[in-house]
């Protein structure tokens, strides 16, 4: 199959890329012809494990080409992804921002020669495909084309796990012709007995929303659990564990820590919640988990400030970690977007490390943070050290040798990392969360 991908974000660029893994020649596009140097010279500009090696592997075998040309690629290809951003809008309402879907629907409109499938798999609310179409019947109206949504779910950190052994592929479509086309682009998932979720097209859009909302509410219901451990004097991890067992409730987004964040939860929460709104409803659960989320961030603050006795104008902060989850260089919505700066506004030093995302984060992070090159950095001469991201390398960390380099030896692990019976023998003041 000859597939074209618009956009090489993120899903855009693992997906070509596993396409082309699948043995389907792949042609990735994309305006920035700087990026697009660079991956055809094999270079990726984010950091997702295993993802350069695979991109490598298939340019040098000719199944996957990255180009500006959209002329080229377009009457080239049998089924089109669009596969670019679709961040919350710049108002701030919490509304999705579709101009980017809606400038591919126009772009690849006149160049669509033959029975073309195109596919939307840029995460988008309800209708948007039906608009997608529309644009490209207005635009070029002797086109031959299907429409259809598959949205991705694929993780950070284990993406290419995700596209290659998935928990399952959603397709909405209209046409059984779209539907052969989809299957026969999978069909390798069939050999794992991988299950195809066939929809239409407006209850595929809306899978991808109410999959995450539910996880965004896991999360944010074990943390809300935690701050209640915190004042019963009971211990959420074990608390975790012991619902987590039950079948019906599984131990997954299970973990307390800062709340969540990336390019997914908070927009498409805040997605989900516009959405039901303008339909004359009400997602009053995916409400609540959204400002508990944004209230766990300010109780971290709190519990960072209150390891420094209340006050953190003149100390300085060692902080592990900044991206929003592990093996990712991903800074969007990150906790520490809203924590370290806060502290920094009061007065506080800050030193941190993160082992991919410390480049990323000197985007976002406002200036006066000092970025060093190892964890035993961070701690020289800390007033406290502030564990923010569960990255492997910070689960064995020399705990005498981190005592040593500290002023004082206050740990504020936000991720319930380590035990607190070893920091406490060892003399630390330990805090983590959801533990008393």
């Amino acid at each position: 199959m000859k597939i074209a991908i618009i956009g090489t974000g993120y899903v855009g660029l693992v997906s070509g890329t596993c396409f082309s893994e699948f043995g389907h020649e792949v042609i990735c596009i994309d305006k920035d012809s700087a990026k697009i140097s660079e991956l055809q010279a094999g270079r990726v500009p984010i950091y997702e494990p295993g993802l350069e090696s695979l991109v490598r592997k298939n340019v040098e075998e000719k199944r996957l080409q990255f180009d500006t040309d959209i002329a080229r690629a377009v009457p080239w290809a049998e089924t089109l992804f669009i596969a670019v951003g679709t961040p919350s809008s710049r108002r701030g309402d919490g509304y999705a921002d579709l101009s980017y879907i809606h400038a591919a629907a126009k772009e690849i409109a006149p160049y669509l020669s033959g029975h073309t499938l195109v596919v939307n798999k840029s995460t988008a609310p309800v209708g948007t495909a039906r608009q997608v179409a529309r644009i490209i019947g207005e635009t070029n109206p002797s086109a031959d084309f299907d429409i259809a949504s598959n949205p991705e779910f694929l993780r950070e950190g284990a993406a290419i796990n995700d596209f290659m052994r998935p928990d399952r592929v959603v397709i909405g479509v209209d046409t059984e012709r779209a539907a052969d086309i989809l299957r026969e682009i999978y069909s390798p998932l069939y050999l794992i007995e991988t299950p195809i979720v066939e929809t239409d097209i407006e209850t595929a859009e809306l899978i991808k929303y109410a999959a995450n909302a539910f996880l965004a509410v896991k999360i944010s219901y074990i943390n809300e659990m935690a701050t209640l451990c915190e004042n019963l004097g009971a211990d959420v991890i074990k608390l975790a564990k012991g619902i987590g067992l039950d079948g019906r409730i599984g131990s997954k987004f299970l973990h307390p820590g800062p709340g969540y964040g990336g390019s997914c939860f908070p927009k498409d929460t805040l997605a989900l919640v516009r959405m039901a709104q303008e339909h004359g409803t009400v997602a009053r659960i995916v409400e609540a988990a959204v400002e508990v989320n944004s209230a766990q961030k300010a109780r971290m603050i709190k519990k960072i400030r209150d390891a420094l006795q209340g006050h953190e104008a003149g100390k300085t902060i060692g902080v592990l970690g900044l991206t929003f989850k592990p093996e990712t260089d991903d800074m969007r919505d990150s906790p520490s977007l809203t924590i370290l700066p806060a502290l920094l506004e009061k007065g506080a030093a800050i030193r941190v490390h993160d082992p991919q995302g410390m480049k990323e984060a000197r985007h976002y992070l406002p200036a006066g943070i000092e970025y060093v090159d190892s964890p035993y950095q961070v701690c020289e001469g800390a007033d406290v050290l502030v564990l923010m991201t569960e990255w492997n390398q910070y689960r064995a960390l020399d705990l005498k040798r981190i005592k040593s380099l500290m002023k004082k030896p206050v740990f504020v692990d936000l991720r319930n990392v380590y035990d607190p019976d070893t920091l406490k023998d060892l003399g630390f003041t330990y805090q983590g969360v959801g533990r008393s």
